[in-house]
């Protein structure tokens, strides 16, 4: 479908299925064809970059009760006993490389987020406008998850292997996995992160994304404000 049409359709759904009260008022002609496009566009790139900065830096994930990322369930389940041998200075290591593993994967993401945007079709385009708060968050999962996970791991792979804790907890893990008692992917606490970062990255890009929608004044975009402005 060419250009002209995903616009046009882009701003027919905008103004009927995700503002439908605003639809009886607002027709194509109050706004270009091209305008309600570039703002979804623009709207999905602002909320992906600023997702980014916020988590690839010092304390974005530790520093954050939302996407913070715990110790590994095994090893939630053993904490106390584990603090009682002495290992509590290791288990708080632990959680702060993980962390800082993802702190530092994140700003590999920006690239290939930016893509899915700018590639992102007609149907890509009626999920999110039409999927509820969470259509942003599984728009970039489906589109990026496999290849991050590819980038992220070496990365989080370095980190985590400083800690000695990370290569007792992959044995053990490893372990009841052949038995059947754990799932294979969970028997690698760098497959672990790599996991809960991208949950993590994926969660804040559909907040910053749904700020946008609420206040586009504040973006300080002229399209956005004009757009999004318009269908509230």
């Amino acid at each position: 479908m060419d250009r002209r049409k995903f616009n046009s359709l882009a701003v027919t759904v905008l103004a009927v299925v995700w503002f439908p009260r605003a639809a009886q008022a607002l027709t194509l002609a109050d706004l270009s064809q091209g305008d309600a496009g570039r703002a979804l566009k623009a709207a999905l790139e602002r909320g992906a970059r600023n997702a980014i900065g916020q988590l690839g830096q010092v304390n974005g994930f530790l520093g954050n009760d939302k996407v913070r990322i715990p110790l590994p369930r095994q090893l939630q389940e053993a904490d106390a006993m584990l603090r009682r041998f002495g290992q509590g200075e290791r288990l708080d290591e632990l959680v702060t490389s993980m962390n800082r593993a993802a702190e530092a994967a994140v700003p590999l993401a920006q690239d290939l987020m930016l893509a899915a945007v700018r590639n992102m079709s007609v149907g890509d385009a009626k999920k999110i406008l039409d999927g509820g708060d969470t259509s942003v968050t599984a728009f970039f999962a489906e589109k990026t998850r496999a290849p991050l996970g590819q980038k992220f791991l070496p990365v989080v792979t370095r980190t985590t292997e400083k800690v000695g804790l990370a290569g007792q907890y992959n044995q053990i893990a490893g372990a009841a996995a052949d038995y059947g008692l754990l799932k294979r992917e969970d028997a690698s606490i760098q497959q672990y992160v790599t996991g809960r970062a991208l949950d993590g990255l994926y969660l804040v890009i559909g907040e910053e994304e749904r700020k946008i929608r609420q206040d586009p004044v504040a973006t300080g975009s002229a399209l956005l404000s004009k757009v999004f402005g318009a269908l509230k």
